[in-house]
């Protein structure tokens, strides 16, 4: 072969390889925008294990808001974590609210994050970034890489991901705990052997407006918090399914999943929780998060 047939075949290699990355980066999925959530709780399987359902029920069947009963009976529960539950749910029913870390104010592990009701998707080529429209949450998270081996555990956990076809797949451990960590609004806690593994991926309109329909006639929507969802948007809807596992709290991995629509809001807000011993909607005290000594 003659060197001028050679060169020309290198500046083919060359001039391909842009391509053939620019074409790779386009076939990830696109989950960036604003997306959110009519209800504050986690889908519940037709059959068989999963989430914890409320005990307590309004007169139309949905689950009351005011009355957190967990329940204390699910098999996933190890005995103490169930007696913690049971225990809630006695104070929720007495008409008070038990310390948890949305009205004391504190950063919400996954998957309880899931419960906030905006968010918004940034993604960028080596990192995704996920902002909460509550208290100013945010998680970060490393594409294409590893859990170090010597990991300082953290409110959010460490989070790495990568993409799987079209969905994001988040893998989280070294989630820190105090007591009181919970990781649903009935207060189940959760120890130091928490793993989450979420899924995100796009579905047809169809499929995200009967996701929401199903997730709603549970739970019915919230009274104390606005609801951002554009109900009148055609186009795809965000599924995350998250798989829990921890070794400490439960007898076996259990899974769910919520489904996000698009937001009805063209602009990023926020609702800013200030740590007080108000419960605004209750007219009642709650505890404050405290320390004896700084830990950091």
């Amino acid at each position: 072969m003659s060197g001028r047939n050679i060169g020309w075949l290198w500046m083919v290699a060359l001039s391909s390889a842009p391509a053939i990355a620019a074409d790779k980066v386009s076939t990830l999925p696109d989950l960036s925008g604003i997306w959110a959530r009519t209800t504050f709780g986690y889908d519940l399987p037709a059959s068989g294990t999963g989430p914890l359902k409320n005990l307590a029920r309004r007169a139309n069947g949905t689950s009351d808001a005011f009355k957190l009963v967990g329940d204390y009976n699910n098999p996933i529960l190890q005995p103490w974590a169930a007696a913690i539950v049971k225990q809630h749910g006695v104070i929720s029913l007495a008409g008070n609210s038990y310390p948890d870390i949305s009205n004391e104010c504190r950063p919400f592990p996954p998957p309880y994050i899931l419960r906030i009701a905006q968010m918004q998707m940034l993604q960028e080529k080596d990192r995704v970034t996920i902002l909460y429209i509550q208290d100013h949450q945010f998680r970060q998270v490393r594409l294409n890489s590893s859990h170090p081996a010597n990991l300082h555990p953290s409110w959010y956990g460490d989070s790495i991901g990568h993409y799987e076809g079209d969905t994001l797949v988040i893998d989280t451990v070294a989630i820190r705990t105090r007591p009181g960590s919970m990781i649903d609004m009935y207060g189940t806690p959760h120890t130091p052997a928490l793993h989450v593994i979420e899924r995100y991926r796009l579905v047809d309109a169809k499929t995200a407006r009967e996701a929401q329909e199903s997730n709603e006639r549970e739970y019915g929507r919230p009274t104390t918090e606005p609801v951002y969802v554009d109900f009148d948007y055609k186009g795809k809807g965000l599924q995350v399914r998250f798989t829990v596992e921890d070794s400490g709290s439960f007898t076996r991995a259990w899974s769910s999943g919520v489904t996000y629509r698009r937001s009805s809001s063209p602009e990023w807000g926020e609702i800013a929780c200030a740590e007080n011993v108000n419960e605004y909607y209750h007219d009642a005290t709650a505890t404050v998060p405290r320390a004896d000594k700084p830990d950091f």
